[in-house]
């Protein structure tokens, strides 16, 4: 790693563990900037995934009430799908060839971009739909179908897919707020969990160098920006993660268009 390269990565992942202890999206910050300092597509993605995962168990238990709530045969299932999509998604990203990933990060970014823009009217219907007292069985049949998807595409790219599972949630049936988010939390964090140490037990896939110096940047900037979110309303930050999201995704699509 080049010395001129530390500080750029460190403050990216300060940043990222900032923006995701508010709103979330840090990956939008992190892993364009593994790629401007020259790390291949997929290496980079790897990087990315272990450098940000360790700030995910704190949401975790965080929520470690809301989990008595939720039986087991929501919770097991959910699980057992989120460990298979998660490896299954982690093991296409690495056969991937390296200009193949390229192509679709542009795609990627604008998937991740637009659940953004999308996630303050799902979570807003989400809790009027909680406040309302509506009731449903939890389909839990659909659920594991549509969570292999989620889980998927968390261990491939990941961005947004919080959002995604928050929405499927209270689609098939779920109708408490801090429940849901605690299962969010802990389906994102299993997924993420079994994708990065499936990319650490790879050979030469994570650049460990600029992945330790990014995680005690990100949880140095999830404490901080833990504090601040006090003081800071998320839809603020959130806008700002958009804006960024529709530049990144604007400057790789011309980037492509002129290679």
């Amino acid at each position: 790693m080049h010395v001129a390269h530390w500080p750029i990565l460190f403050a990216a992942a300060v940043t990222a563990g900032a923006v995701n202890s508010v709103a979330g999206g840090g990956s939008f910050i992190s892993f364009p900037t593994l790629l401007f300092v020259g790390i291949p597509p997929v290496k980079a993605n790897a990087t990315n995934t272990v450098a940000l995962w360790p700030g995910q168990p704190a949401s975790v238990w965080a929520y470690r009430h809301e989990f008595r709530s939720l039986p087991r045969r929501v919770l097991v299932p959910l699980t057992v799908t989120g460990i298979l999509g998660g490896i299954l998604g982690a093991w296409v990203l690495l056969i991937t060839p390296p200009s193949t990933f390229m192509k679709l990060v542009p795609w990627l970014l604008l998937i991740a971009t637009l659940i953004f823009m999308m996630s303050g009217r799902i979570t807003r219907w989400v809790r009027q739909r909680a406040n309302h007292g509506e009731h449903a069985e939890f389909a839990t049949g659909r659920g594991i179908v549509l969570q292999m998807f989620i889980a998927f595409y968390l261990g491939y790219f990941g961005a947004g897919a919080g959002i995604l599972i928050l929405a499927m949630l209270a689609l098939l049936g779920m109708d408490h707020i801090h429940t849901m988010n605690a299962l969010k939390a802990w389906l994102t964090t299993v997924s993420n969990g079994v994708a990065m140490i499936l990319f650490a037990l790879t050979p030469h896939v994570v650049y460990w160098p600029q992945a330790i110096l990014m995680i005690i940047g990100a949880m140095m900037g999830g404490y901080f920006g833990a504090y601040f979110a006090r003081k800071t309303k998320p839809e603020h930050v959130r806008a700002i993660v958009i804006v960024i999201g529709l530049v990144l995704t604007a400057y790789f699509f011309a980037r492509q268009i002129r290679g």
